[in-house]
């Protein structure tokens, strides 16, 4: 039985929105591969509370999908942790 996970993911756009971009589509393409997406949300750039990392915005994407496999969150998080352009990641069991 497949769980449902809501993933929060906000991105630099230091590097342009562009970039920002193709990191959601690099993210899209890992979930894909490991699970079935049923919601993109792109709130596109906005003020973040605090700087991370001397940052002052950050390019939000909200993806709600399910995964057949527990271990996949901790590789997302492990692939969110080591990509450069990835600010802050949270992902939720729905």
């Amino acid at each position: 039985m497949a769980n449902s996970y809501e993933s929060v993911l906000v991105f630099s756009v230091a590097n342009g929105e562009e970039n920002a971009k193709a990191l959601v589509e690099k993210f899209k393409a890992l979930i894909e591969a490991n699970g079935t997406i049923e919601n993109i949300d792109e709130w596109g750039t906005r003020k973040l509370a605090y700087l991370i990392d001397d940052e002052a915005d950050g390019y939000y994407v909200v993806i709600n999908y399910s995964a057949e496999k527990a271990e996949f969150i901790a590789e997302l998080e492990r692939v969110a942790k080591i990509t450069d352009g990835v600010l802050r990641t949270l992902t939720v069991r729905k």
